[in-house]
């Protein structure tokens, strides 16, 4: 069976850790895939926050709009489990980036899951894809170096 394969990157530029609630178990008693997306968005709200931002669509007057998700489920976690969860920031082209998420049990350190999104900045007014502003390419920048 081909299953999705995620190379995560070496280094990473945020870190947030993030307990599983008993909301996000699913009839297996485990984490489930739609808590999974849930977990790495709100890493993801987290992340835009530490760069100085209210949430993903107040950035320079735009906002972010997904493009595409990816996730490659490793182990289960439980109840109360402390997730580590690492993003890095890759493919900053003009339009877009790549954020990959790194998931771990905090106390184990076993690895929970990989995931990466593509994100597009986006003119919600317009309804169309815009450039990066060069606050926000700075603030990638400075972060990946």
């Amino acid at each position: 069976m081909a299953r999705i394969k995620i190379d995560l990157p070496e280094s990473y530029v945020f870190e947030t850790q993030l307990k599983v609630r008993v909301t996000d178990l699913n009839y297996g008693g485990h984490l489930g895939n739609d808590a999974m997306v849930s977990l790495i968005h709100e890493a993801r709200y987290q992340f835009f926050q530490s760069l100085g931002y209210a949430d993903e669509i107040s950035i320079e007057g735009i906002g972010t709009i997904q493009a595409d998700l990816a996730v490659s489920y490793r182990s289960e976690a439980f109840h109360g489990d402390e997730i580590q969860i690492k993003i890095a920031v890759t493919e900053i082209s003009k339009y877009s980036f790549d954020l990959f998420y790194s998931l771990r049990q905090l106390a184990s350190e076993k690895e929970i899951a990989r995931g990466k999104t593509t994100i597009v900045t986006f003119d919600y007014e317009q309804k169309k894809k815009c450039p990066i502003p060069d606050r926000l390419l700075k603030k990638l920048a400075d972060r990946t170096t």
